[in-house]
């Protein structure tokens, strides 16, 4: 995964809404989009631009059946994701964070 990669899924995941829409896919085995307007609130307007950058980033993957279109995690997305997070982790342990972008990638190079 590279770092391109690795920060569209930090952006979309750094949202508190699409976090939880995320996390309310990826408790289901798929969810429509009017389940997750009446779970959490939200117009159905708010709900498909959270669900455009979730897709975006591979995070969830929609296909429609008639009317309705339903969503569902991508699993290996998140295993990427969270490998990619723990090997810079171990590769930069120890040295000095970055908070330039010339290296990759900066934001994930302090411990957590």
């Amino acid at each position: 995964m590279n770092y391109s990669e690795i920060e569209k899924i930090s952006k979309a995941l750094a949202d508190q809404t699409r976090l939880r829409i995320f996390e309310a896919i990826s408790a289901t085995e798929h969810i429509n989009c009017g389940e997750i307007v009446s779970m959490r609130g939200v117009t159905p307007a708010t709900v498909s631009h959270h669900l455009k950058i979730l897709s975006e980033a591979g995070l969830i993957a929609c296909r429609r059946e008639g009317q309705f279109v339903y969503s569902q995690a991508v699993p290996e997305t998140i295993a990427a994701y969270a490998r990619a997070l723990a090997k810079n982790r171990t590769r930069q342990k120890g040295s000095t964070p970055s908070l330039t972008r010339g290296g990759w990638p900066t934001l994930l190079q302090f411990s957590f």
